[in-house]
């Protein structure tokens, strides 16, 4: 691991502040109280303006939409969005799925779709987990069957998360219950205005929206079929190494899990250096406090220093131990939200500590990548060996 510092010329030190600038102009305090209200993790005004200047998906080549950046400048974008407190996750989410579109659509959807996703004009969600089957995909009971040249599907998907804002989904089914259950799946990409589609909202303790996806007969041309017939799994597998930080030290979903530490960070830091007690005294003048807060730097800073797998698990560890400790440090006004009063710098901390659990089950659970880290970093046996079919 490189702890050296990263010499940054005049032309990105002026694209970094190009991008701050573009950021402070677009995440205004409107953008972040729809967030705070609706808990969407989306922003439409906002996703379109980064559609404009190709930051939808900012390292693909500008002849597809994007903007073409290198692996510092595209982090800068990341880093940026980030830090302006966004919402993201829709914008996250909406790039997995053309992994796959490039690699099995046909050139029709591809076309169709691909520059869309690129301008922000389409987005897509990921129909994977359903009730009772968990984190397991391949568990997955909704049922696509084939007439001529269209399939009907009846189901249901759950944790939808940015259904109500997208105009696909990645829609995993099962298409040959006889066969093994990671054989018999099919993957097809589902207009999300097909007749037959409902969508009803999930609200989370996090103060997040996300979705159940009725789908009851639903009719869907052949066309939209991405890759083989119950060859879903190899159809899956480049967009879950890319969900699990497979073959990528950069994992997206660490980066906004660090980002919701340092804010828990900062806000302790607010209060331990702006409370004062009856002599005029503010905690940050307690050791103990120094100690805590210098702890959690350090905390963050070794999450942001662990690679694919390693780090998904470590960044939710960090953000909830961080939680916990800021709410310990604060003490019990910490609990009160955002508009009560007495509530410290201005609810942050209550509203972390109830977004904090949660991420432990985003983009597949901590227990999943555990289970990635020990079968295909380590090389240990499969947790659930597979039966013999002899």
């Amino acid at each position: 691991m490189n702890f050296g510092l990263v010499e940054l010329d005049t032309d990105t030190r002026q694209f970094w502040a190009d991008v701050r600038n573009f950021f402070d102009e677009h995440v205004t305090e409107t953008v972040l109280e729809e967030e705070r209200v609706h808990g969407s993790g989306f922003s439409e005004p906002l996703h379109l303006a980064l559609g404009k200047r190709g930051w939808v998906a900012p390292t693909w080549a500008k002849d597809e939409g994007g903007a073409g950046l290198g692996a510092l400048h595209a982090r800068i974008v990341a880093e940026e969005l980030a830090r302006s407190g966004a919402p993201f996750i829709l914008a996250s989410t909406t790039l997995l799925p053309p992994i796959a579109i490039r690699m099995f659509a046909s050139p029709e959807i591809q076309a169709e779709v691909l520059p869309k996703v690129a301008d922000g004009t389409v987005r897509i969600c990921l129909g994977y987990t359903e009730p009772d089957c968990g984190s397991d995909l391949a568990a997955v009971r909704t049922r696509a069957v084939r007439d001529g040249g269209q399939w009907i599907i009846n189901g249901q998907k759950m944790f939808t998360t940015g259904a109500q804002h997208s105009q696909y989904c990645f829609l995993l089914t099962r298409t040959d219950p006889s066969a093994a259950k990671h054989k018999g799946l099919t993957v097809f990409l589902l207009p999300l205005d097909t007749a037959g589609v409902e969508i009803r909202p999930i609200d989370t303790l996090g103060d997040e929206r996300t979705n159940f996806v009725y789908l009851n007969d639903v009719r869907l041309d052949d066309g939209w079929r991405l890759g083989e017939v119950n060859s879903g799994w190899a159809v899956l597998a480049a967009p879950l190494n890319a969900e699990h930080s497979m073959g990528d030290e950069s994992a997206q979903i660490q980066s906004p899990y660090l980002t919701e530490c340092e804010k828990l960070w900062a806000a302790a830091l607010q209060w331990a250096t702006d409370s004062l007690d009856d002599t005029g005294t503010a905690p940050i003048a307690d050791p103990a406090v120094r100690d805590v807060l210098a702890d959690i730097a350090v905390q963050v800073e070794l999450a942001r220093s662990t690679p694919g797998p390693m780090g998904r698990i470590k960044c939710s560890e960090t953000l909830m131990a961080t939680a916990s400790r800021v709410m310990d440090l604060v003490g019990a006004s910490a609990q009160l939200c955002r508009g009560a009063e007495g509530a410290p710098v201005a609810g942050v901390l209550e509203r972390g500590f109830r977004f904090a659990p949660g991420t432990a089950i985003y983009g597949g659970s901590t227990d999943i990548a555990r289970n990635v880290i020990a079968e295909r970093i380590l090389g240990l046996p499969r947790s659930t060996p597979r039966r013999s079919t002899s």
